[in-house]
């Protein structure tokens, strides 16, 4: 019988053997250093990977494998290149979680710009002149109505889609910039396209990431891109945490006030790393800062149905390989 391992995370492959049945055993590795992997990984036909780097190292052990399927969107930890030398199909699995990453790049927003944690924060320590003392600390930087915002993004794909779709029914101006996207796609959501990055910043006062990590977006958000910003913009990214250069700039940029508040769901390293300055701010919540900085532990992306759809939908591609068919999300073929 053929065999399809799965290299991390899941301890219980009921899903994905229900799906892929008596085509192949499906084995649960648990492991997450490549170099564990038992000697059998060679017989493998396919592999399911979530986090575990996937080198050279495995790959040329893969005789027999045709596809190597990954849960989720990124592919960092895949050495894409190796796969196709061998001859092995790499696909990712890009469309599940939508609502959800969407959702919590609202939910961000929202918090960031009525400054919801920053008054359940304050108002802990100003009980008997809750109202009254809270709001009149903030006067030197009023809360703005949330429709006389102006929100650009960074990647209209599904989840910038779905984004600008939710942020719309707050009535707020919506700009993007995404080079792929067909010209008039736009119009479909009464939205406006800018021609470039530059535009897009000086015309907006939120900035929401939902770009793909690529050799263009690397680092994307450096000291330029920071110092172009309008004062007091607020700045959210659910994509890539590798799209930001480093947090030193996240820190100067709230500093300097170029940044209002930031909305992190990723991290350039993670999980955070206490040298960080803007990491110790964080965790100490002693500076005024740590009000204005919201970190989310990469999981934007979470919910029960949405690890229920990532699973099938991965399942099911490598059945297709499994059978002869045609594997969607394929990206090393080009």
């Amino acid at each position: 019988m053929k065999k399809v391992f799965i290299t991390d995370y899941i301890k219980d492959p009921n899903i994905e053997q229900k799906i892929i049945g008596n085509k192949a055993k499906v084995i649960c590795l648990n492991l997450e250093n490549e170099k564990d992997f038992p000697d059998d990984i060679q017989d493998a036909d396919g592999l399911l990977v979530w986090h575990t780097k996937i080198s050279e190292f495995t790959i040329k052990k893969l005789k027999k494998c045709k596809a190597v399927i990954r849960y989720g969107v990124g592919s960092d930890n895949i050495d894409k290149k190796s796969l196709k030398k061998h001859n092995i199909i790499f696909a990712n699995t890009p469309d599940y979680g939508v609502d959800e990453v969407a959702d919590t790049s609202s939910a961000l927003i929202l918090n960031l710009v009525r400054k919801v944690s920053l008054y359940n924060n304050q108002t802990k320590e100003k009980l008997k002149s809750w109202q009254e003392e809270v709001i009149n600390t903030d006067k030197l930087n009023p809360i703005k109505r949330t429709s006389d915002h102006k929100l650009g993004i960074i990647g209209l794909g599904r989840i910038g889609s779905a984004l600008a779709i939710r942020m719309k029914k707050f009535k707020m101006e919506v700009g993007f910039y995404d080079p792929y996207i067909p010209s008039g796609y736009e119009k479909s959501f009464d939205i406006k396209r800018f021609d470039t990055i530059k535009e897009l910043i000086k015309a907006s006062s939120i900035i929401s990431i939902n770009a793909a990590l690529n050799s263009e977006t690397h680092s994307m958000v450096d000291e330029i891109f920071i110092k172009s910003l309008n004062e007091d913009t607020i700045l959210i990214n659910t994509a890539r945490g590798a799209i930001i250069k480093n947090l030193d700039i996240i820190l100067e940029g709230l500093k300097s006030n170029k940044l209002a508040a930031v909305g992190l769901d990723v991290l350039p390293k993670e999980p955070p790393q206490k040298e960080d300055a803007l990491i110790k701010i964080w965790i100490e919540s002693k500076s005024p800062l740590c009000d204005r900085i919201i970190i989310n532990p990469h999981s934007a992306y979470y919910s029960s149905s949405s690890i229920l759809e990532m699973r099938t939908k991965a399942s099911q591609n490598m059945l297709n390989s499994l059978n002869g068919e045609k594997v969607k999300n394929i990206i090393n073929l080009t």
